[in-house]
C-alpha cells in the first residue's frame, strides 16, 4: 500500500527527463481545446478531454477533493486557465458565424458530431458491449428527437435572458464537461439561448459570464462523482446512453436550425465533411498516442 501511494504521488511530478515549463503549456493547450468544444456547437468538452487523456484524472479529482487536493489543484490550474481562454476566444468567433453563415456553421458542427461517433462507439464497447446496448442507443436516439420536435411543435422555447437562465446554461456546460460526447450547446441552441450566452462571454459581459460560471461550478460538483461512479459501474450503458442523447438532439437541431437554401448546399455539404474529417483526425491521436497516467 505505501509503496502504490508514493507511486501515486509521484506520478503527479513530470518526468525527470521532460521540462516542466513543456509541460505546463501543454496542460494549457489541451486545455484551450476543451473550452473550444465546451463552447463550439456539435462538439463536447468531455469527448476532448477524453481524446487529449485528461477526461479520467479529472474526474477522479473532482470525484475526491480531499485526496491531495493542493498538489492536483496545482498540476490542473493551466487546464482550467487554458479552458477559460478557449471559451472567451471562440465565443465571440462563434457567435459571429451563426449570425452571418448559420446554416453552414451548423452543418460544420454537425459533420464534428459525425467524426466523433467511431471512437464514442469504440469507447462504449472498450470494457464491453452487450446486444442490448445498441437497442438502447437507438431507443434514446428516437426518443431524444421525438421529445425535441414535439416540444417545437407545442410552444415556443425560447427562455428569457435572465440570470436564471444562465444558470441553466451553466449547468448544461458543466455537464457537457463531466458528460462525455453530451454537446450542451445542441440543447442551448434549442432554447435560443446559445448565440446571446456566447456573445455576452466574448464581449466579457459579467452579467452572463458570472451566472453561467456559477452554473458550471456547480454542475461539475454536484455530478462529477456520480457520474464517474455511473461510468465506473455501467460504463457500455452510459456510453451508449450518451451517444443516443447526441445522434437526437443533433438530427434535432439539424432538422429545425440547419435549413439551407439552394445556394448553400454545397457549402454545407463541404463544411459537414471537413467537420467530420477534422474531428475523426483527432479521435485518431487518442489510438496512437498514449497519453500520461496522472494518479
Amino acid at each position: 500500500m505505501a509503496k502504490n501511494a508514493q507511486n501515486k504521488e509521484n506520478s503527479l511530478k513530470p518526468d525527470a527527463k521532460s521540462n516542466a515549463i513543456v509541460d505546463w503549456v501543454l496542460r494549457l493547450v489541451k486545455g484551450f481545446i476543451v473550452g473550444f468544444g465546451a463552447i463550439t456547437p456539435g462538439l463536447s468538452g468531455g469527448v476532448l478531454a477524453v481524446i487529449l487523456g485528461i477526461y479520467e484524472p479529472i474526474m477522479r479529482f473532482l470525484g475526491n477533493l480531499k485526496d491531495r487536493f493542493l498538489k492536483r489543484l496545482l498540476y490542473f490550474i493551466p487546464v482550467g486557465i487554458g479552458g477559460m481562454a478557449g471559451i472567451v476566444i471562440f465565443s465571440k468567433v462563434v457567435a459571429d458565424s451563426l449570425e452571418r453563415n448559420k446554416a453552414p456553421f451548423i452543418w460544420l458542427f454537425l459533420g464534428f458530431i459525425a467524426g466523433t461517433l467511431p471512437s464514442l462507439i469504440k469507447n462504449a464497447g472498450s470494457r464491453g458491449r452487450k446486444s442490448w446496448h445498441y437497442l438502447v442507443l437507438v431507443g434514446v436516439a428516437g426518443a431524444m428527437l421525438a421529445f425535441l420536435l414535439w416540444m417545437r411543435t407545442i410552444t415556443n422555447v425560447s427562455l428569457p435572458q435572465t440570470i436564471f437562465s444562465w444558470l441553466l446554461a451553466g449547468l448544461l456546460t458543466g455537464l457537457g464537461l463531466i458528460i462525455p460526447g453530451l454537446s450542451p450547446s445542441n440543447f442551448l441552441m434549442y432554447m435560443n439561448l446559445y448565440e446571446p450566452m456566447s456573445r455576452g462571454v466574448g464581449n466579457l459581459n459579467l452579467g452572463i459570464i458570472l451566472p453561467v460560471t456559477v452554473g458550471v461550478l456547480a454542475s461539475i460538483l454536484l455530478f462529477a462523482r456520480f457520474v464517474s461512479r455511473l461510468f465506473d459501474k455501467a460504463y457500455g450503458l452510459m456510453f451508449n446512453i450518451v451517444i443516443g442523447t447526441v445522434v437526437g438532439s443533433s438530427i434535432a437541431i439539424a432538422i429545425i436550425e440547419g435549413t439551407a437554401t439552394p445556394t448553400q448546399y454545397l457549402v454545407c455539404i463541404l463544411a459537414f465533411v471537413i467537420g467530420a474529417a477534422a474531428s475523426y483526425a483527432l479521435s485518431r491521436i487518442d489510438e496512437k498516442h498514449p497519453h500520461e497516467s496522472l494518479f
